[in-house]
């Protein structure tokens, strides 16, 4: 079912609307749940964008995973409160309208508890995301050292990485975590990322994705500061990188210069589109990613990014913004529902325009963001308002200075998820 009016009897949403209403309200946890037994811990890793609960909305095409907020202000206030039964089933509840949505919630695997040959513990290596391994490959985005610092207005890089998760991730510990995560979490895709690392991100990703390749066997994609040095992309290639992302976050340059300072002085948002065309072409349809972040900058910037990607043969990755927690912008309210429903039916309109493939990849579920194999049962027509929409936000006048959220102090990675409403 796909009706989204609240008006008279409400219709349920269907799993993609429900993803994207997830992620922009979050979800608040109910003392009823057994999530220590039962769920993935909560992992504040990387960028900070995994740091949400993994549940499954299974739908008539296919079952969706969502990496929803529940440690945030802004899940606190969510109308979307998760709930498991008598029968040990979770559901998620909206508490206006008394609607419940039977989800899964996906268990942690054996291989989270278990050690490295050097000691390790893996969890600390790489994460699930979804159904693909996460690593961070590299010490912290250097960003975060400059003074100012120069990092990115949404990031929390500079907070868990080397405190959630080794810094710098050793070529022998990378291949045991991959191949425990692909024999018993059947993974096909591993994903490497980093930060800024002074025109070395190319060079340093190397070693990690012929060892991947060579010692284990599963598809690798790297998510870098680009390089105009197109003949690192050709090695990399050759070492059998499937995939390239580049994340420039923001089409409109003045929000790329405002709330992305390190980008933007250090590389520029034309190298990003500069990298992304040259792989594009080498590698084919779909096979690179433009990455945006959707909520933040006007909405019409948001669709001219999707038509720029998708126009160059390229993925769009959209990700609805999400006010991290730590991060300069914790304090920002997260985007509307219904202007995210319009950037995802974009997507999906974009996608299918330019022959971009969808879901052609086996086993490959991304949870951070509504990928664009989900957005096929979204209605076509103008949704009407959600009874519990959070108020509009307002675009930010770029010329004023925008106030840096509180630091919260950040300790060891938490064990289990232990937010409750």
């Amino acid at each position: 079912m796909s009706g989204t009016s609240y008006h008279g009897n409400p219709s349920p949403l269907n799993p993609c609307e429900l993803e994207i209403d997830l992620f922009c309200k979050g979800m608040r946890i109910d003392p009823s749940c057994a999530l220590e037994q039962d769920a993935r811990f909560i992992s504040r890793t990387r960028a900070g964008l995994g740091s949400g609960l993994e549940i499954i909305v299974p739908g008539p095409l296919k079952d969706v995973w969502v990496n929803v907020p529940v440690e945030e202000d802004f899940a606190q206030q969510s109308c979307y409160r998760l709930v498991r039964e008598s029968s040990g089933e979770y559901a998620v509840v909206d508490e206006r309208q008394g609607l419940r949505y039977g989800v899964r919630i996906p268990p942690e695997p054996a291989w989270y508890t278990r050690q490295t040959s050097r000691g390790t513990p893996m969890h600390k290596v790489g994460v699930l995301q979804g159904t693909y391994l996460g690593i961070y490959i590299s010490n912290s985005c250097g960003f975060w050292y400059h003074s100012p610092a120069l990092n990115c207005g949404f990031c929390a890089t500079g907070l868990n990485v080397g405190v959630n998760e080794v810094a710098a991730k050793d070529v022998d510990d990378v291949v045991e975590v991959a191949r425990a995560a692909k024999q018993e979490s059947g993974v096909t895709f591993v994903h490497f990322n980093s930060g800024y690392q002074t025109n070395r991100d190319l060079d340093e990703a190397a070693p990690y994705v012929k060892a991947v390749k060579s010692r284990v066997g599963a598809l690798v994609g790297l998510q870098l500061i680009p390089s105009l040095e197109f003949w690192k992309y050709d090695r990399l290639i050759d070492l059998g990188a499937d995939h390239f992302s580049f994340c420039y976050e923001f089409h409109n340059p003045e929000y790329f210069a405002r709330f992305l300072p390190g980008k933007q002085k250090l590389v520029g948002q034309q190298t990003f589109f500069r990298a992304l065309e040259y792989t594009a072409r080498k590698l084919g349809k779909g096979a690179c990613s433009g990455e945006i972040v959707a909520g933040v900058e006007p909405l019409e910037d948001t669709l001219k990014a999707i038509d720029y990607i998708t126009g160059i043969g390229a993925f769009p990755t959209v990700c609805i913004f999400r006010p991290t927690i730590g991060a300069d912008m914790e304090q920002y309210p997260s985007p509307r529902y219904e202007d995210m429903l319009v950037v995802f039916r974009h997507v999906y309109e974009a996608c299918r325009r330019n022959n971009i493939p969808m879901d052609v990849t086996p086993n490959i579920e991304v949870s951070l963001i509504v990928q664009p194999g989900d957005t096929p049962g979204l209605p076509r027509q103008q949704p009407a308002d959600q009874a519990c929409a959070v108020p509009r936000q307002e675009r930010v006048d770029l010329g004023v200075k925008l106030p840096q959220a509180a630091r919260r102090p950040h300790g060891p990675l938490r064990q289990h998820p232990v937010a409750l409403g």
